[in-house]
């Protein structure tokens, strides 16, 4: 079915030690391993991703102009719409055959970050959409939290290591559409080969086959979660910050078997970031004699601006 390893939050979350060091270690070594997990006990109701998807539906089939109208200029895609293959995979020149919405922090308590970041786009049809993305958001970046701590014990580093870093971090939630494939794509998948910029990523919607996850052997396998899961994957931050421990593993998103070009598919990727200021310097106790430090230091808000500017999204 999936080779990526299936986890449960609530053996961290509950009170018992030896469940809390059974999840520990396990997502732990996964992400040694191959980079992924499929999650489940996250903090995500049913009712509420059934109602998100409901409303990313209606989103995505109001007529073109009206997207295009929440489309903002200047911002890099931060909030609001992308239309259809504007962003591309680090090296390709080809657009992914996709149009997204991103839904912004919301900043708590810290006039600084309110003006740092982007506002949120507000979708004027659709006022379900904008309460529905933030409650999404909010228990998206919560099972993050939990997953970090463990994550802080596995690297031998105080429980909440990520914590002051996370709070009113520049994190993105990201509901995908990737339309009906109507001719044979040039070269153009969902979403071609790449790595992610930030420090975890929660994807709903990894059901059925779509996602694939490079091992370390680089054949492509099949990363599928149960319709109650959460896929999690180790983005380039964590990876810089524990030296390569934790792996950043390449994934992509093909295109379906030809019977099924004519649907649609949806996915929400939950991109967990930190605050700018964090610095990613690899850290002392995952460098040795046989692990030299890989990576210069450098702070979040720089690694990912350069990023931005590699994926076509800001200028350089």
């Amino acid at each position: 079915m999936s080779a990526v390893p299936s986890v449960d939050l609530t053996d961290f979350t509950s009170e018992d030690p030896k469940r809390k060091q059974k999840f520990i270690t396990e997502i732990g070594s996964a992400f040694e391993e191959i980079g992924f997990v499929a999650l489940s006990g996250h903090f995500l109701s049913d009712d509420l991703v059934d109602n998100l998807y409901k409303e990313i539906k209606k989103f995505f089939d109001l007529p073109q102009e009206t997207k295009e109208s929440y489309e903002i200029a200047g911002i890099g895609g931060q909030r609001g719409y992308t239309s259809f293959g504007k962003e591309h995979a680090k090296g390709r020149k080809e657009g992914d055959l996709k149009e997204f919405w991103h839904f912004g922090q919301y900043v708590e308590d810290n006039p600084k970050l309110a003006k740092e970041y982007p506002d949120n786009v507000m979708v004027a049809e659709l006022p379900e959409f904008n309460r529905i993305g933030k409650e999404t958001f909010k228990m998206l970046e919560k099972t993050a939290k939990y997953v970090l701590r463990a994550l802080a014990l596995h690297l031998d580093l105080e429980e909440m290591y990520f914590d002051e870093y996370i709070k009113n971090g520049n994190s993105i939630l990201r509901p995908i559409h990737y339309p009906p494939i109507t001719s044979k794509p040039k070269n153009a998948v969902r979403a071609a080969a790449h790595g992610d910029i930030n420090l975890i990523t929660l994807l709903m919607g990894a059901h059925g086959k779509g996602l694939q996850v490079q091992n370390h052997n680089g054949e492509w396998v099949d990363a599928i979660a149960r319709p109650d899961q959460l896929m999690i994957n180790v983005g380039d931050m964590l990876s810089r910050l524990s030296n390569n421990k934790l792996k950043s593993t390449i994934h992509q998103v093909v295109n379906p078997p030809k019977e099924l070009w004519g649907t649609s598919r949806y996915s929400v990727p939950f991109f967990m970031h930190p605050v700018s200021e964090m610095p990613l310097n690899c850290l002392e106790n995952c460098v040795d004699e046989e692990h030299p430090k890989l990576y210069e230091d450098i702070t979040a808000g720089e690694f990912l601006h350069e990023r931005l500017i590699e994926l076509g999204l800001i200028k350089g």
